[in-house]
């Protein structure tokens, strides 16, 4: 068995370097935070005047009521009591009785009050300018235009509650740092100068008196500080995870009820909303004891004041009003200063979470972006090339293996293939939502890395398996990519579509409302406004995601109308596996586990035993089913349009290819 510290000694090494890195990393997370502050440092000058302003106004207040004190204790007692000492050196005219002085110290202190007031309220407005009006909106923009220019791989890894989180609580959180920690520092650390200075003027022997409990306050801060970190980020977590839970109930909420699953879900927001509540429960413990702790310690203070201050007003060493009660106001003031170490802590704890999470997105690597000499790219031939073309989510497990085909301009060429044959993936390398990670591919003979990013995707025209409509009118919807559109060129987009007569059909036509998740169309009906939004822009390139993968027949043959008027003229690659698209292609290429193992013409690779003919002969008797035994399907299965008979064809691919249908 080995010795104790054997063991041990490599665990304490590891401790110490994970608390060293963590260290290193608050530290850096401070210095950006701090960076941020400096970039905004002439907004913060205003909130800092006004908070200057309230503290002096708040020591001439106490020291005005002090006099007032020992001007009325003078009067009270004139043979046993010393005269007040007026400010400056400055006392009121002779003439003036204790009670005209009186009322003049009362107007004064009245007029300091008001002024306070304003100024308290001037000082708000003025950091909710700075906090809200700036700081939110452009940390809100910046991350959001980070989002938008991240590559899809980002959104493959992090959840939606998580996203929205950091553009939301997070920015808030964060921007808080100024406010909450920034300027209080400031203040806290000029209010704790002056107001030593001020009690030292008063009595040094009573000031160190009453300031021994000090050190202690920096201790205790500290040490909340450190048990609070982890927390934190924890409870960011958790916030994350009930967000999700959320929206993702409101988003699937048919599915919920059509499966019945509604306690279910109920359950697991209620594990997720208590789970939350538990850890803000720990936190709010946790701060709730630390702020009557530190108060506490600051009343030690009180004692030792009234206790040995007493005895020197006793023994005359010291005026009770502008003595002894200014200098418990002071320290009073002194010690709500030291009390805010814990708010402070607090605040810098949240920061440094919220920094962290906002951060991890602003430093995410752009992986797709132009090249810094980007090729303009205004208008493509049409011509589009794979060479030896792989692509990996993780090290070691291909999604595309050695894919190489050519496609002309003009050509419509179709893939088919099982789910998670990497159909999807090979149309998301063509506008650049990923890049490959070997081989090339090529518009118009040159690398599409080469091209401005914008100008390549404004070549293509999408059209996805699931079309997202925003919630606004169809006029505006099909105009997404093109926001300069004329009414006319809308409506001969949806002419092309084959969309023009449903839209004119409804109320108000392409002023209609589009409603939340477009639950006011049918699937056929987004389809076909989604080829419409994509035709809007003339693009040279159509790339569409098994469109017809859930429609009826009737619908089928409308969105067929609608594929062959779009894809005229186009550049078309169609994932589909309905043989009613397919054979309408001039070349179709047969995917499985992220190879090409067959490609030609619907005719040629019905003459090839393989994947193809199999899936049609399987499509084929299942329409024969449905139209009743006497139907004469033999011609149909060889039948073909002939528009790819000059295509490439690897029929050896065919037999021996293990292939999943």
């Amino acid at each position: 068995m080995l010795p104790v510290s054997t063991v041990s000694k490599p665990d304490a090494k590891e401790a110490s370097g994970k608390q060293d890195g963590a260290k290193q990393l608050d530290a850096g997370l401070l210095r950006r935070l701090l960076g941020t502050a400096w970039r905004y440092r002439w907004a913060c000058i205003l909130p800092l005047l006004i908070q200057v302003l309230l503290l002096t106004l708040g020591l001439l207040g106490l020291g005005f009521t002090g006099l007032g004190v020992d001007i009325i204790r003078h009067a009270a007692a004139p043979d046993s009591v010393p005269p007040p000492h007026f400010p400056l050196s400055l006392p009121p005219p002779a003439a003036w009785s204790p009670t005209q002085q009186i009322i003049a110290v009362g107007c004064l202190i009245l007029l300091f009050s008001i002024l306070r007031g304003i100024l308290t309220i001037s000082n708000t407005l003025a950091l909710n300018r700075l906090v809200q009006g700036r700081l939110v909106v452009d940390m809100r923009a910046a991350v959001y235009d980070k989002l938008q220019r991240l590559s899809f791989r980002f959104y493959d890894a992090n959840d939606t509650g998580s996203i929205i989180n950091r553009v939301t609580h997070d920015v808030q959180t964060y921007t808080g740092f100024i406010s909450g920690v920034v300027l209080q520092v400031i203040m806290l650390s000029l209010s704790i100068c002056v107001y030593f200075i001020y009690m030292v003027r008063i009595s040094p022997r009573l000031t160190f008196a009453c300031l021994a409990t000090t050190p202690l306050l920096w201790f205790a801060s500290s040490r909340f500080s450190k048990i609070v970190k982890p927390a934190y980020r924890r409870n960011r977590e958790l916030y994350d995870v009930l967000v999700l839970a959320l929206s993702e109930n409101l988003s699937g909420i048919h599915v919920v009820k059509g499966f019945g699953l509604r306690k279910q879900q109920e359950e697991r927001f209620h594990k997720a909303n208590m789970d939350y509540k538990l850890q803000q429960r720990w936190l709010f413990w946790r701060t709730s004891i630390f702020g009557p702790g530190i108060s506490y310690l600051t009343q030690i203070n009180l004692v030792i004041l009234f206790g040995y201050g007493g005895w020197m007003v006793i023994k005359g060493q010291m005026p009770l009003g502008t003595g002894l009660m200014v200098f418990a106001g002071v320290l009073s003031q002194f010690a709500g200063q030291i009390q805010q170490i814990a708010g402070i802590a607090n605040t810098v704890q949240q920061a440094l979470t919220a920094a962290r999470r906002i951060y991890a997105v602003l430093d995410t690597p752009l992986e797709i972006q132009s090249p810094p000499s980007a090729r303009r790219l205004p208008k493509s031939l049409g011509k589009i090339e794979f060479r030896n073309v792989s692509f990996e989510f993780d090290p070691g497990k291909p999604v595309l293996k050695d894919i190489s085909f050519t496609i002309q301009p003009g050509q419509c060429v179709a893939m088919l293939g099982s789910t998670g044959a990497g159909k999807s993936i090979l149309l998301s390398l063509i506008p650049r939502f990923y890049d490959p990670t070997q081989g090339q591919i090529l518009i118009d003979d040159v690398d599409i890395r080469d091209y401005d990013l914008n100008d390549l995707r404004r070549t293509m025209g999408l059209v996805f398996q699931e079309s997202f409509l925003f919630t606004n009118t169809i006029a505006t919807n099909i105009a997404f990519g093109s926001p300069d559109a004329t009414r006319s060129q809308i409506e001969s987009a949806a002419r092309l579509a084959r969309a023009h007569d449903f839209v004119s059909a409804t109320g108000k036509g392409y002023d209609t409302i589009i409603s939340e998740g477009a639950t006011n169309l049918s699937g056929g009906q987004k389809q076909r406004l989604a080829i419409a939004r994509a035709l809007i822009r003339e693009p040279a390139f159509l790339l569409m995601d098994d469109p017809m993968a859930a429609v009826d027949a009737q619908t089928e043959h409308e969105m067929l109308e609608a594929m062959e008027s779009a894809m005229h003229g186009r550049t078309t690659i169609v994932a589909a596996n309905r043989i009613s698209t397919l054979r309408r292609a001039d070349v179709i290429l047969v995917m499985t586990k992220g190879r090409i193992v067959q490609r030609g013409t619907h005719d040629q690779l019905m003459l090839v035993p393989g994947p193809y003919r199999d899936t049609a002969k399987l499509q084929i008797d299942e329409e024969a089913r449905k139209i009743g035994p006497s139907a004469d399907v033999g011609t149909d299965a060889g039948a073909g349009t002939g528009a790819g008979a000059g295509a490439d064809v690897d029929a050896g691919a065919g037999p021996g290819v293990e292939v999943a249908i």
